[in-house]
C-alpha cells in the first residue's frame, strides 16, 4: 500500500503524459508516412507501406516551395523578435528593479495588463496601416515583441532582484556608466533567465498562428504555421501530405524544447526561489 501511495501519482502522471503528448505524436508520424489511400481512413494503424521520401518531396515542392519560404520568414521573425525581446526586456527589468520611483506601480500595472488583456486586433491593424507596416515582416516583429514583452520583463525583473546592489555600486565607483554597468556587469549574470526567455519565446513565436494570420496576410508572407491553413485547402483528401507538413514544422520546436528543458526550469525557478 505504501508503494502505491509513493509511486501511484507519478505513474498516473506519466501515463497521462503519454496519452496526451506521445500518442498524438506517434499518430502524426504514422499518418505522415502512409500513402493517400490508407491515410484517408484516419485510423491509428501501422502503415502498409512507407512513403517518407515521396511525401516529403511533395510537401516541399507544393505551391512553388511555399514551405521553404515559410521557414525563412518564420526564422527571420523568430530570431529578430527574440533578440529584441531579450535586450529590451532585460533593460526594462533592470530599470524597474533598481530605480523604484512614483511611476513604478503604474508600469507594473501596464505590464500585468499586457498579460491579462486580450489584444485589440482591429485597432492594431488600423494603426499598422497608418504607419505603413501592415503586411510586413518588421511589422509582425514589433507585434511579437509587444505581445510577449510583459512575460519576459517579469522573468528578468525577478532574477535581477537576486543580484546584490553592491555590484552596481562597485561598478559605479570604478567609473562605469549606466549602459556599461548593464551590458558589462549585469547582463552576463543573467544567463540562466536569458536562456529561459530565448527558448520559451522562440517556441512560442515560431509556433504562432494567430498573429501572422491577422497581421501578415499574403502568400509571400506565409509562416510555417500558416502552411497548415494553406495545405488543408489543397490537400483536403491527402491527409498523408498534410500530416507530413505538420511533422516537418513540429520537429524543430520539439528538439529545442527537449535540449533546453533543464535550462528553462532552472531559469524560471532561480528567480522565484531567490526572489
Amino acid at each position: 500500500m505504501s508503494w502505491v501511495k509513493k509511486y501511484g501519482l507519478s505513474a498516473a502522471a506519466i501515463a497521462i503524459s503519454l496519452v496526451v503528448f506521445v500518442v498524438p505524436f506517434i499518430f502524426i508520424i504514422f499518418m505522415a508516412v502512409k500513402d493517400q489511400q490508407q491515410s484517408a481512413q484516419m485510423d491509428f494503424s501501422w502503415p502498409t507501406s512507407f512513403h517518407v521520401v515521396e511525401n516529403f518531396v511533395q510537401v516541399i515542392q507544393a505551391r512553388d516551395f511555399m514551405l521553404i519560404t515559410a521557414y525563412i520568414n518564420s526564422t527571420v521573425i523568430t530570431v529578430t523578435s527574440v533578440a529584441l525581446l531579450v535586450v529590451l526586456s532585460a533593460l526594462v527589468g533592470f530599470v524597474l528593479q533598481r530605480r523604484v520611483t512614483w511611476w513604478t506601480p503604474w508600469v507594473d500595472f501596464f505590464i500585468l495588463a499586457g498579460l491579462m488583456m486580450p489584444p485589440a486586433v482591429v485597432p492594431t491593424i488600423t494603426l499598422m496601416q497608418q504607419l505603413g507596416i501592415f503586411k510586413t515582416i518588421h511589422g509582425l516583429v514589433l507585434i511579437e515583441v509587444a505581445y510577449n514583452m510583459s512575460f519576459s520583463v517579469i522573468l528578468f525583473r525577478n532574477f535581477i532582484a537576486t543580484i546584490p546592489r553592491e555590484l552596481d555600486e562597485a561598478a559605479i565607483i570604478d567609473g562605469a556608466r549606466p549602459l556599461s554597468l548593464f551590458f558589462r556587469v549585469i547582463l552576463p549574470m543573467l544567463k540562466p533567465v536569458t536562456v529561459t526567455v530565448i527558448v520559451v519565446q522562440t517556441v512560442a513565436i515560431f509556433n504562432d498562428f494567430v498573429n501572422p494570420l491577422y497581421y501578415l496576410p499574403g502568400r509571400e508572407n506565409a509562416t510555417v504555421q500558416l502552411t497548415l491553413y494553406n495545405f488543408q485547402s489543397q490537400f483536403v483528401t491527402e491527409y498523408n501530405l498534410l500530416f507530413m507538413n505538420i511533422l516537418l514544422i513540429t520537429i524543430p520546436p520539439l528538439v529545442v524544447f527537449l535540449f533546453f528543458n533543464r535550462q528553462i526550469v532552472a531559469g524560471m525557478s532561480a528567480g522565484a526561489i531567490k526572489g
